[in-house]
Parts: structure tokens; sequence; C-alpha cells
């Protein structure tokens, strides 16, 4: 049985993503939410590609930037949202396809949180890693 606050994490992850409209303008999707780690999609459009025809850089970032921020998301469902501090990434290969991304919590702290994760196409192959900080920005008081 899942633990309440663990529940309310994900759930707050889950309905959180909402809001972010950028993330829905590129067509990020949740794939999965546990507490600690999310799964992220991304299915490349033509106008999401560079010159080579396969996924931009900012594409790679912005996916990776997501999918960090709620993987930490889900580890604080009182906060007002999580802002990336630091983000570093390490290209590998080509983006294709449907892009699928994997994050995880390397550190929770009460604030800042080290994560990690990951870019892979469709059939494995991994085109991006990174590694970030980020903040859980706290609630203020009496606006619950």
């Amino acid at each position: 049985m899942t633990p309440p606050a663990q529940h309310d994490g994900i759930e707050f992850a889950r309905d959180y993503h909402k809001k972010v409209k950028f993330a829905a303008h590129l067509g990020i999707e949740q794939v999965a939410l546990e507490p600690g780690v999310a799964r992220m999609a991304c299915a490349l459009k033509p106008h999401m590609t560079n010159s080579w025809g396969i996924a931009h850089g900012g594409v790679i970032m912005t996916l990776l930037d997501v999918t960090l921020c709620m993987a930490a998301r889900t580890l604080h469902p009182h906060s007002a949202g999580i802002m990336t501090i630091e983000l570093s990434t390490a290209f590998i290969d080509g983006g294709k396809g449907t892009l699928q991304s994997e994050a995880r919590v390397l550190r929770n702290g009460r604030s800042l949180i080290f994560v990690d994760g990951e870019v892979r196409n469709e059939d494995g192959t991994l085109v991006a890693k990174a590694q970030g900080t980020v903040r859980a920005r706290q609630a203020e008081k009496g606006a619950e």
C-alpha cells in the first residue's frame, strides 16, 4: 500500500503538469510517475527538428528539464512548485521519433533536490543525459 504522502505527491505532480503550458505545446506527456521517479515522452514533429532532421537540442533539454522537475515534484506535494536552479546536459546521439525520458531523484532535501535523467529514442538509443539541481518553492502560508 502506498503511504498517503507519496500518493499526494504523485497526484500533485500529475495535476501540476497540466499547468506547464510549454510542455503541453511540445506534446510532452506523462508515461509513469513513482515517488522520486518520472517517465515522460515527446513525439517529435517536423517543426521540432534541426537542419539535420533530428530533435532540436532545445526540445531535448526541455524534455529533460520537465522530467527532472516532475521526479522532484512527486516528493514535494506541499510546495508551490519546482524550479530548475542548474541543468547540465550531454548530447550523445540524435533524437528521432518519440523521445522517452526518465529522471530520478538522487538526493532529496527540504528545498534543494539533486536529480539526474536521460532521453532515449524508441529503440533504446541514448540521446542525452542530464544532471540538475532543482528547488522546491515553499507554498505561502495561508495559501492553501
